[in-house]
């Protein structure tokens, strides 16, 4: 690394959980981040801030007023514009070093599949089951882990997903076969607090860090299949495991 990265980067690496491999591992690492909303916008900032050298952003809205509420990625010169060009340009002017590819196509079951493959990891930040699932399959079929996480007025989930390895459960086992339609309700209806979402993102984050920084440094546990869920009104956090579905239609053993 250059003195200039080095100083830029000393407060984790000086974390023995971390130290200079994990950081290593952290600028050789790429992510696809799929969704660029409440969860995504915060997730990208700490992902960029902790070093991640390879970023892909999907996202095929674009900025509207009412975002601004929670999305901190944006501001209102960039209402109008398309969320994934916008987040590229915050990436630009926050690290110049980052190495960030974009998509405003909408993800879908047809093209899942390259857009998750041969990433380190997926971190999935979208707002209905049909996109997720077909997020969850594309992952399983590549061998690509997923972090998964969702927001709902004051609950938030975050899990890590490796379906395509034996015995670990995919997002598909936790949900199961009846969502794959887009007919989840939204935050439009239902209403959210910024600063839940902005904690689940941030804890996203974290997590991913977790993941990239398997059997490498002492931080490095995925924690596969468990699923962490936040409670902003008590508030309190708890967490699940989530076993393989051998019948899963996904990853499962029987399907």
């Amino acid at each position: 690394m250059t003195p200039d990265r080095l100083t830029r980067f000393a407060r984790h690496i000086v974390l023995p959980e971390i130290g200079g491999a994990g950081h290593v591992a952290l600028a050789d690492a790429h992510i696809v981040l799929v969704g660029l909303g409440g969860i995504g916008s915060p997730a990208l900032q700490y992902l960029a801030g902790a070093g991640i050298g390879r970023l892909t952003l999907v996202d095929d809205d674009k900025v509207e007023a009412s975002n601004l509420q929670r999305q901190t990625l944006f501001s209102e010169r960039d209402i109008g514009h398309g969320k994934a060009v916008a987040a590229r340009r915050w990436a630009a002017n926050f690290d110049s070093k980052l190495d960030v590819a974009i998509s405003d196509r909408r993800i879908d079951a047809g093209n899942a599949g390259e857009m998750v493959t041969g990433a380190n990891l997926v971190l999935d930040g979208t707002d209905n089951f049909a996109t997720r699932l077909a997020i969850s399959d594309a992952c399983v079929r590549a061998g690509t882990p997923l972090l998964s996480a969702a927001v709902g007025r004051f609950q938030g989930q975050v899990g890590a997903f490796a379906g395509h390895l034996p015995g670990h459960a995919c997002y598909r086992c936790f949900v199961g076969d009846a969502f794959d339609a887009e007919d989840c309700d939204s935050c439009a209806e239902d209403g959210v607090l910024g600063a839940m979402v902005g904690w689940v993102g941030t804890f996203a984050a974290l997590q991913a860090v977790r993941v990239l920084l398997s059997g490498v440094s002492a931080l490095g546990d995925p924690q596969w299949g468990r699923v962490h869920l936040l409670d902003g009104l008590s508030p309190a956090m708890r967490n699940f495991t989530i076993a393989k579905d051998p019948a899963c239609a996904a990853c499962g053993s029987e399907a």
